[in-house]
């Protein structure tokens, strides 16, 4: 999830396109964790070309500010993945207030379910962004998880979020059907870019 806290007078909002400069509810308590909305504005400066007309997945989407944000700068559709009630609840209020709610579909179910049923349905993404929480070792599992599906077609991006400092201390193997090709640092943010491997 990419945003401040409202709770230390940080404003969380869309930094680009149709619904520029919207603010967003935060999900309500502490269990959802930011990232600095500097990090989101250099993940999207990278994968800015490959946004319009794209079919997105926020995996542990929180208030929905990354799948928000591919749809304010022209991604086809988004669906957003939570079990956290407060998370579904602020993601379907943030949909509301930029006006993409007919080009969003909010999961309320844990994201390994949400996976299952999303492949078992034949659905393909070009875009599949994931940002659990850090240190629980559902990173790697989601990633491998997501290796074993039909979601990703040839092209399709894999961006995962995790904190850098982490991710040095305990680094994790690349499922075999993925390849990690760019690692960006943002001060403790860290994306991974995977892509499937071509066979």
């Amino acid at each position: 999830m990419a945003c401040f806290w409202y709770e230390i007078g940080c404003i969380m909002r869309i930094i680009a396109g149709s619904a520029k400069r919207t603010h967003l509810v935060a999900p309500k308590g502490l269990d959802t964790r930011p990232t600095a909305d500097m990090a989101k504005e250099s993940l999207f400066n990278i994968i800015a070309a490959d946004i319009s007309g794209t079919r997105f997945l926020d995996l542990y989407c929180g208030s929905g500010a990354i799948g928000l944000e591919a749809l304010s700068r022209g991604a086809k559709e988004a669906v957003f993945v939570d079990s956290g009630k407060p998370a579904v609840a602020a993601t379907t209020q943030n949909l509301e207030k930029t006006r993409l709610t007919q080009r969003g579909q909010v999961l309320d179910m844990p994201v390994a379910k949400a996976i299952s049923m999303l492949d078992s349905s034949g659905q393909v993404f070009d875009i599949i962004f994931l940002d659990p929480p850090y240190d629980t070792g559902l990173l790697p599992q989601t990633l491998t998880q997501l290796a074993a599906t039909n979601l990703l077609h040839p092209a399709s991006i894999i961006i995962a979020e995790t904190d850098a400092k982490i991710y040095e201390a305990n680094p994790f193997a690349t499922p075999s059907a993925l390849e990690l090709t760019d690692t960006r640092l943002y001060g403790r943010t860290c994306f991974l870019f995977y892509r499937r491997v071509l066979v």
